[in-house]
C-alpha cells in the first residue's frame, strides 16, 4: 500500500466563498487562479447552471506545503460539534505567559474577522494554554 502524499480538507457549509475567504485570512492561504479560459472565479461561477453557482470554493497554501481547503455548500445547517477540527499553531515553541499573549493576540485578530471564542484553556502544569474558537459558520478550531 502506498503512502498518501497529498490531501485536502473539506468543509461543509452554507456560504463556501465566505468561509474560504475567512480561512485564507486565518492561514495566509490564497484563492487559486480560475480555470483556464476564465478571467475570474466570478466569471466561471456565472457559467455554471444556476443551482451550482456559489456551491463551492477553495483556497491553497501559496507555498504549496499545506493542504488545499475545499468548501462545499450543503443544504443542512451545522447541528453538532465537529468530529475533526483544525489546530491553528499560533503558539508553537512558546510557553507560559508568552504563549498566552501570542494566543490572545491571534484570538483578537480572528475575532475581528468574524470568529468567536468558545473557551480559553489555561496552562495546567501538563498542557500549555490553548483557545477553542469557531469560524464564521460555527466550525470549531483551536489556537494552540
Amino acid at each position: 500500500m502506498g503512502t498518501v502524499k497529498h490531501f485536502q480538507v473539506t468543509f461543509d457549509c452554507a456560504e463556501p466563498e465566505r468561509v474560504a475567504r475567512f480561512w485564507c485570512e486565518v492561514l495566509g492561504y490564497v484563492v487559486p487562479p480560475p480555470p483556464e479560459g476564465f478571467a475570474s472565479w466570478t466569471e466561471f461561477d456565472r457559467s455554471l447552471p444556476a443551482d451550482q453557482q456559489g456551491a463551492a470554493f477553495a483556497c491553497v497554501d501559496p507555498t504549496g506545503v499545506g493542504p488545499r481547503l475545499y468548501f462545499q455548500r450543503v443544504p443542512e445547517g451545522k447541528v453538532v460539534k465537529n468530529r475533526v477540527h483544525l489546530d491553528v499553531r499560533a503558539g508553537t515553541g512558546l510557553v507560559g505567559e508568552e504563549r498566552l499573549a501570542a494566543l490572545k493576540a491571534e484570538e483578537a485578530r480572528l475575532t475581528a474577522l468574524g470568529a468567536t471564542t468558545v473557551q480559553v484553556l489555561l496552562a495546567d502544569g501538563v498542557n500549555e494554554s490553548c483557545i477553542s474558537m469557531q469560524d464564521v459558520e460555527g466550525n470549531e478550531f483551536c489556537l494552540d
